[in-house]
């Protein structure tokens, strides 16, 4: 069962920098991702590439599948190298780039007016077709929750308002967000705090 508090948070971010240098650089894949309990919890996750503190990829799952570890490193490769916004991530821009994690909590169906902004991510579906956005985003545009439901609804390629139809899907999620730089101050935020196959988009 995943428990936040139990995170090995600097553990989880070298196995995502390790995996980031892998990657870009074309090496073998890692074999020791750590036998950290933690790191074997099962859990969605995402993983955000940035440069100077813009964004330069954002990479996950939400489904739980494989360790949280191995999780995060395939994101951080796959946030480098496949997101189609971006291409790919050089070898020179490797010591510029931050990382930032986001495990999630499991996704719960949720009523329009019980969204918290910047506690909640979410994710609204409509048969095949989804989008999600993680808590933060709502934070760092500064939008309510009834425009962060909105953007979410865009995200999945829908009109604003597709929120109101009873054939859309609403579901909810925390956080826990940790970054290298918070790590490296010491400062690290609570849950919600501070988005190919399997992978999904997030920011």
């Amino acid at each position: 069962m995943f428990s936040p508090g139990s995170l090995d948070k600097k553990l989880l971010l070298e196995i995502a920098r390790e995996a980031l240098h892998a990657g870009v650089e074309g090496r073998e894949s890692l074999r020791n991702l750590g036998s950290d309990a933690a790191a074997q919890q099962s859990t969605g996750v995402f993983v955000t590439l940035r440069t100077r503190g813009r964004l330069r990829g954002c990479i996950g799952q939400v489904a739980a599948g494989p360790s949280l570890a191995e999780a995060i490193a395939h994101c951080a490769k796959a946030a480098a190298l496949e997101d189609p916004r971006f291409n790919p991530v050089r070898p020179d821009e490797l010591g510029e780039i931050e990382i930032e994690i986001s495990a999630l909590s499991p996704l719960e169906h949720i009523a329009p007016e019980q969204i918290e902004a910047g506690r909640h991510g979410l994710m609204v579906s409509r048969g095949s077709q989804r989008g999600l956005l993680l808590p933060q985003v709502a934070t760092e545009m500064r939008w309510t929750a009834r425009r962060f439901l909105e953007e979410t609804c865009v995200k999945a390629g829908f009109d604003p308002g597709v929120w109101r139809e009873p054939e859309t899907e609403i579901q909810a999620f925390t956080a826990e967000v940790f970054s290298e730089s918070e790590i490296h101050s010491g400062k690290m935020p609570g849950p919600g705090g501070r988005a190919k196959s399997r992978y999904s988009i997030s920011t």
